[in-house]
């Protein structure tokens, strides 16, 4: 069988490990670890992947010392205890085909250390302060970073005894080693500071001492940012340096680039670059390293697609590509790329949301498009329901709609999908609008490939009544009809251009030449209708009800916009909730002092405001005996995460009961 990526699907053979193919899951926080170690959800997490077709995982960085541990839910590899759980993660991998690599971490300056909610002792190679979380560290004794040397090999004797194929240094993203090597960061004047060689020799001498703990079998390799893109950060050149020099020696069997430093929120916005950074972005900057070093060079940053991954292959600018997003979104995207069904591949939207926005919430993994993800155990794959097969019909076709149907016909059932505009999508095509967020829309071209594969019936252009419903006599209803702009009453508004963000947006109305957003959400919605309104030549004021504009953000994409606002000259005034509009004024109140904020020369006012559910059809079906549940934003209005969780939990828990029950149903089941 020919395949469309040949590159992607070659095998790479680093240190005598056959590696099946160039895709990637590179090391990423999931919390699913339980007490430090890989438990039945890690386990059954990276399973899917290896059972999808991924070439290799490199598992998230295990603490391999007692000084940057914490009571998050990390990783940790501290004693030879530890051994079996990661030999039971190492032989569900394996079973499959894929390889397993170990990763290993310190934060050193980066982290608050949490412990019993107050912050730890936080140790660097110097006290140079950190400008993220505001860390001033305590410099390392010399007796300390001996000791972590040793216990890097240790810790990586353990991932060899416990299976794994190969061991991984982490000197990326502002991370300990990296903090050695940087001479703004260490200033120490003993063995370990004051030259480019003192600098290296933390990592080359943990590297040396990994090496000999693992034998010859075990593959070594090293993680680092090719660019630390933040001001006092390790540069292009510094880093190829080093590459070459530990290449040269023979002390890493492969390197894998990456971008940013977590010691700056600028920097940090490329640890997870979200969607309005362009694809395959650090593939040019990876392939100064593989032109300058011996060994097998992997890239990451943004590679979503199978086909930007077999361009980076292709033009010779790595050897593999993490794909991780892409694996989360859809674990069995290889397989279904080499089998030539890539049309039927669930495509990462670089939304942030559930990934890393789990991570900074402090909860586990998942992906808005894939419930799943993450929840292997407690939500596995649909399959036909015990019982009869219904007639279901899902009112809306929202991306809550959309799944929900989905999720029917996964189960068995012949579902119609009734919509009332002439398009599916709902409110997930007015945010693709926004700049820079086009792709957005990406989750409902997912969504519409899915139901087509399912064959369900789909009829655009029909809302649904009491009296639809009695026409189709269904054996239950799925309402998902959404929400609208809650509609909030501005003083003053009749005399006053005030409009609606969804109205500019769907571009029903023209604001004025001078025009001030009244961000209620503190979302993408503010930041991008200023942005937009910025770049069409309009005067823009950005007015947050909140501390910051994207407070409500996953911080990378905050912090993103943020910076972009700053560059446009877009003046965010922040803690200010709208209270009246007079002539060409707009009146604010400040959100914690309730003090006036008095803002002039306004020609019009646009409302960001809250969105409230469309009951209509609830209350049209509460007076029948039809079984329906509501689902997404009818519901109440949330995030289209919740709307599709809503699509696959609550859809197969109502049609379940409705499938099996013998008897009466309540109806409006929630």
């Amino acid at each position: 069988m020919s395949c469309a990526y040949p590159h992607l699907f070659s095998s790479l053979e680093i240190r005598g490990h056959d590696i099946r193919n160039r895709i990637l899951s590179t090391g990423h926080q999931t919390y699913l670890a339980r007490g430090n170690l890989p438990g039945d959800d890690m386990v059954a997490y990276h399973e899917a992947r290896a059972k999808g077709g991924v070439g290799l995982i490199i598992n998230e960085a295990a603490r391999f010392h007692a000084s940057t541990l914490g009571e998050a839910p990390d990783l940790a590899l501290l004693s030879d205890d530890a051994i079996p759980h990661y030999a039971r993660l190492a032989s569900a991998v394996h079973r499959h085909g894929a390889k397993l690599f170990g990763q290993l971490s310190h934060s050193g300056r980066v982290t608050r250390r949490m412990m019993n909610g107050m912050r730890g002792v936080v140790f660097a190679p110097s006290s140079t302060p950190e400008n993220r979380f505001h860390v001033v560290p305590r410099e390392m004794p010399a007796e300390m970073v001996a000791e972590i040397i040793a216990s890097a090999a240790q810790a990586a004797r353990r991932y060899a005894e416990a299976g794994y194929d190969g061991v991984e240094l982490m000197a990326s993203h502002g991370l300990l080693f990296a903090q050695f090597l940087n001479p703004g960061v260490n200033r120490r004047e003993d063995m370990y500071g004051g030259s480019a060689e003192n600098r290296l020799r933390p990592l080359r001498e943990s590297l040396i001492g990994v090496r000999r703990a693992v034998g010859e079998d075990v593959v070594v390799g090293l993680r680092i940012s090719v660019d630390e893109a933040d001001e006092g950060g390790l540069d292009q050149e510094a880093v190829l340096a080093i590459c070459r020099q530990l290449s040269e020696e023979g002390l890493v069997d492969y390197i894998n680039t990456t971008l940013g430093t977590m010691a700056s929120l600028g920097g940090s916005i490329h640890v997870v670059p979200p969607m309005e950074i362009p694809p395959a972005y650090v593939a040019a900057k990876a392939a100064t390293i593989r032109a300058a070093v011996s060994v097998p060079v992997f890239v990451a940053g943004r590679i979503n697609q199978p086909q930007i991954a077999e361009g980076v292959l292709a033009a010779g600018e790595a050897d593999m590509c993490g794909m991780t997003r892409a694996l989360i979104v859809d674990p069995d995207m290889p397989r279904k790329a080499r089998e030539g069904r890539s049309d039927e591949i669930r495509a990462c939207i670089g939304c942030n949301q559930a990934c890393i926005g789990h991570f900074h919430a402090g909860y586990s993994i998942s992906c808005i498009q894939n419930p799943s993800s993450g929840r292997e155990l407690r939500l596995p794959a649909a399959a036909p329901t015990a019982g009869r097969s219904l007639k279901v019909l899902v009112a809306g076709g929202g991306p809550a709609g959309m799944k929900a149907a989905v999720t029917a016909a996964e189960m068995g059932h012949k579902v119609i999908l009734s919509e009332a505009s002439p398009r599916l999508g709902g409110q997930a095509l007015l945010a693709q609008l926004l700049p820079d967020r086009f792709e957005f829309g990406g989750l409902v071209t997912n969504l519409a490939t899915e139901l087509a594969l399912r064959q369900v019936e789909v009829r655009l252009n029909s809302r649904v009544t009491r009296g639809f419903v009695e026409t189709v006599a269904p054996d239950g209803v799925i309402v998902a009809t959404g929400s609208a702009p809650v509609g909030s009453e501005v003083e003053g508004q009749e005399a006053a251009h005030v409009v609606e963000a969804v109205d500019v947006l769907a571009g029903k109305v023209l604001p004025g030449a001078r025009v001030v957003v009244a961000d209620w959400r503190c979302d993408w919605i503010g930041i991008g209708l200023a942005m937009q309104l910025n770049r069409k030549g309009h005067h823009v004021r950005l007015a947050v009800n909140g501390i910051c504009a994207g407070q409500n953000l996953q911080q990378y994409v905050r912090d993103h916009w943020a910076g972009k606002l700053h560059e446009a000259g877009i003046e965010v005034i922040p803690y200010a909730r709208l209270f009246g509009v007079d002539g060409d004024t707009a009146y604010f109140l400040h959100g914690a002092s309730g003090q006036p904020i008095v803002v002039e020369g306004v020609d019009t006012v646009v409302l960001a405001s809250g969105n409230a559910p469309d009951t209509a059809l609830e209350r049209e079906l509460g007076g029948t005996d039809v079984p329906f549940v509501t689902i997404g934003d009818c519901t109440i209005a949330r995030s289209a995460e919740e709307a599709i969780y809503d699509g696959v939990a609550s859809t197969r828990a109502f049609l379940a009961q409705v499938a099996t029950n013998t008897g009466s149903l309540p109806t409006g089941a929630r």
